[in-house]
């Protein structure tokens, strides 16, 4: 052969680099401060960023996260945690027995322990006895629900005169970055565009801040650097993905499940224990939880299974249901407004990337609720009480084209 016709091997096409994690979270929360800054504008509402709105968006936010974050625990290991509810629960009735009589310090520890007892159970019948877990989290709901109930008239009754609710129980004292704070709220006050915005966001951050936040936010950080950057969690997450494979390099796949189970039940304890602990709340009441258990599974889902994601969907639904209880259906009516807009930019975005069909489907939905938007003076309050049920099935709807659960999630492992 000529050399001359030798073939020549083309090197493969570069791949494009992807912004790591961190930068997609980070422009994320800037395209959501400029959309709800313009909504704002564009409606005459100041109520969607204003201070008030953000801190009870935070403090409802708090359950919703620590129940989804117990829900990832669970599921990287290959457990489906259908029973964050019951275990919530559990968290709820723990926290207020031991909250009222010692404080609220004790009321985390015990709301913790209740919540891992409801983990270790669905992990006994997960894991050593095979049984289905939609089934064993089914069960664990029920459990909860029942077992509080009866607690509930046996040891709050006496003190309370109520069977359906415990007595006060001592809050956190908050915390506020008090000169800070003082400037944004002057700058809020101003209603500039954008800036206004802006400095009532951070102020409702910075300000009331409660330990339970802090701790929070801090177990976001730990969950990730457990499960990402550990042994322990590179095994606990092989479980999830192939537990036969990891059986065979020598992990303990029971051993690990159990952790996860367990440590999945305490996450949704102290989730259960952040609606006692509530300043909002005087303590337990029967039907406090009210679905967060499932809408932290959906804030999970809706993140990927992973803590970042979690993270911005807990923020999401928490902020749809601060944004209805503290500023009714005219407010309400104005994130419609906001919908629209965010429907139109991802129009462009489709059209840009030549998807007609997809571009298409978001300009109907846009003109849909640009049509609801101009028809309503303001949403019926028996809508705004489900708005957080309501994002949640728009939110699942849309996200579930990107979605990458484990591999052997939900999936019955027996030894062998």
């Amino acid at each position: 052969m000529n050399p001359s016709e030798a073939p020549t091997t083309v090197p493969p096409p570069r791949k494009a680099r992807r912004l790591p994690g961190w930068a997609v979270g980070m422009l994320g929360v800037a395209g959501a401060i400029v959309l709800m800054s313009t909504t704002s504008y564009l409606t005459d509402v100041p109520q969607l960023t204003s201070t008030g709105t953000i801190q009870t968006a935070v403090r409802l936010a708090l359950p919703i996260l620590l129940a989804g974050l117990g829900g990832l625990w669970a599921e990287r290991a290959g457990v489906v945690n259908i029973g964050l509810e019951g275990m919530m629960i559990m968290g709820t009735w723990g926290a207020a027995w031991a909250g009222y009589q010692w404080g609220p310090w004790t009321a985390l520890i015990a709301a913790a322990v209740f919540g891992a007892l409801g983990g270790l159970l669905h992990a006994i019948a997960t894991v050593t006895f095979g049984v289905n877990h939609i089934v064993s989290g089914v069960a664990i709901n029920l459990l909860g629900a029942g077992l509080t109930k009866y607690l509930s008239t046996l040891l709050f009754f006496p003190v309370s005169h109520n069977p359906r609710e415990s007595p006060a129980v001592p809050k956190f004292d908050t915390y506020s970055a008090a000169g800070l704070s003082d400037w944004l709220g002057e700058l809020e006050a101003e209603q500039r565009v954008g800036l206004s915005d802006v400095a009532g966001i951070l102020r409702g951050l910075l300000t009331g801040v409660s330990p339970l936040t802090m701790l929070a936010v801090a177990l976001v950080v730990g969950s990730y650097l457990v499960l990402w950057r550990t042994r322990f969690g590179l095994r606990l997450r092989s479980c999830g993905e192939n537990p036969v494979a990891a059986e065979s390099l020598g992990v303990n796949v029971y051993l690990y499940k159990y952790a996860a189970v367990i440590a999945s039940g305490a996450l949704a304890g102290i989730g259960g224990a952040a609606l006692v602990l509530n300043p909002g709340q005087p303590g337990y009441l029967e039907g406090q939880t009210n679905g967060r258990g499932y809408i932290g599974l959906a804030a999970m889902i809706f993140g990927n299974w992973r803590p970042g994601g979690l993270l911005g969907g807990a923020a999401l639904f928490g902020y749809a249901d601060g944004l209805q209880l503290r500023s009714g259906g005219q407010t309400f009516l104005a994130l419609v407004y906001g919908a629209v807009l965010l429907l139109g930019a991802i129009v462009v975005w489709q059209l840009v990337r030549r998807r007609w069909f997809a571009a298409a489907g978001g300009i109907v939905a846009a003109v849909l609720l640009y049509a609801i938007y101009y028809s309503l003076d303001e949403v019926p309050g028996e809508l705004t009480t489900y708005a957080p049920h309501l994002v949640t099935l728009v939110v699942l709807a849309v996200a579930s084209q990107r979605l990458r659960m484990p591999a052997a999630d939900g999936v019955v492992y027996r030894r062998g």
